[in-house]
């Protein structure tokens, strides 16, 4: 009997060793492979990082490229890219990395095709695709990043704003008429209540934590060992306090009068067309969203004491990186500037130099109405995406139930902690 015993042991690890699970009663399956999975919006799928990958839409078809005057709604325009975090982090033991996300999500679309509210693209729920994805993988990791599009404020609204009325102040005086295919765009700067009010931000909080706890309910049902680690990433700016000296004047103009045309565009070539005094409103506001995370966090932590959850905070991971933070913005910025096109032509215009105000709302409108056109703007680009790739891989390395903190030194190294 002992011998019986000892063969049942060496074959028990032997089959441990080659990564089958032995059941009971039925035949021996191969183990999953493990899997990382980014899941909810912009800022996780990859917007402005380029080499955009293939979506499949809701009918179960691959959506590529499908031309700068396409729908918006294309599944193809959740950019979700090669460079995102989740493919640049160091994650040991993870086989295989998956990005659900997409630009723009918002909590409803964890759990409801996006198709089904006003804006949104032609994909199945996030949790749908994750349910499917699990089927084939063992999920270890969730990255998700969510709250910063919802039903009070989406993040792409709040930059238009600043950045339409900066460049409506730049090229045209308080008396001339100014309308673009939304109406008629203030030229005064951002205050943090335009952007988001407390209301607002604690509406937002509510929906986000609705959707995170759906996330959680999903994986519970579905991940084939039930252990899995979800790390909650709040958001970076991609624009700094107050920009550098050499971007607050020109042709011995400032943003405070009426008509600088040659600031303003300076200050597009620069990435970064926005009064100075919107600067700290916008601060604010990213400083709210990471609030809306870790709120969030808190009530969930407080749900599910055995969660393995975890909050990556990089509100200062593109410390002196961000756009018109140093001179010869854009280069060196970790953050896409504002580009726009005059008409869906696939060329983006990097100087407004000379332009009058007729074609500037051309060009304002081309945004409008092919939204795609403009969508990368002040968005993580391929180097930024870097950077919150090895902030998620300090968060994977941290303990259970931990608030990590990235931050970017001045020599550009990052502390983790």
């Amino acid at each position: 009997m002992r011998v019986l015993q000892r063969a049942a042991a060496v074959v028990m690890l032997l089959v441990s060793a080659a990564g089958i699970q032995a059941v009971q009663g039925g035949p021996a399956q191969a183990a999953l492979p493990t899997a990382a999975v980014a899941l909810g919006d912009s800022f996780v799928s990859g917007e402005g990082a380029g080499d955009y990958q293939p979506v499949v839409d809701a009918s179960g078809t691959a959506q590529a490229f499908p031309g700068w005057s396409a729908a918006n709604s294309n599944a193809y325009f959740c950019h979700r890219s090669a460079n995102a975090s989740v493919f640049t982090a160091s994650l040991p033991g993870i086989q295989q990395r998956f990005n659900l996300a997409c630009s723009g999500a918002q909590p409803a679309d964890i759990a409801t095709p996006a198709s089904a509210r006003p804006e949104g693209r032609t994909v199945a729920s996030q949790l749908d695709q994750l349910r499917t994805l699990a089927q084939t993988h063992d999920i270890d990791v969730v990255l998700v990043g969510l709250g910063s599009n919802n039903t009070q404020f989406t993040f792409g609204d709040v930059a238009t704003l600043c950045a339409n009325r900066f460049i409506a102040d730049a090229w045209t005086g308080w008396w001339e008429f100014w309308a673009y295919l939304k109406g008629e765009v203030p030229q005064r700067p951002c205050t943090a209540s335009d952007l988001a009010t407390d209301t607002e931000v604690a509406a937002a909080t509510t929906e986000t934590t609705a959707a995170l706890r759906q996330i959680l309910d999903t994986l519970a049902e579905i991940d084939a060992d039930g252990t899995h680690q979800v790390i909650l990433q709040t958001y970076t700016n991609p624009l700094p306090p107050d920009i550098a000296p050499q971007y607050h004047d020109e042709d011995g103009r400032t943003d405070t009068r009426d008509k600088f045309r040659a600031l303003g565009a300076e200050r597009y070539a620069a990435g970064c067309p926005i009064h100075r005094a919107s600067l700290a409103p916008g601060q604010v506001f990213s400083q709210n969203l990471g609030s809306l995370v870790k709120n969030a966090y808190a009530t969930l932590a407080a749900e599910r004491p055995a969660a393995d959850l975890r909050v990556l905070d990089v509100q200062r991971a593109f410390d002196g990186a961000r756009l018109c933070e140093n001179p010869d913005s854009p280069a060196g910025a970790l953050a896409t500037p504002v580009r726009v096109q005059d008409g869906p032509s696939g060329t983006f215009i990097t100087s407004l130099s000379g332009w009058d105000k007729i074609g500037i709302q051309r060009a304002a409108n081309t945004c409008v109405t092919y939204f795609q056109t403009c969508q990368e703007s002040w968005h993580p680009n391929a180097a930024g995406h870097t950077i919150l790739g090895q902030c998620l891989s300090g968060a994977f390395a941290a303990a259970p139930r931990a608030i990590v903190t990235c931050a970017r030194n001045a020599d550009g190294t990052l502390t983790i902690s």
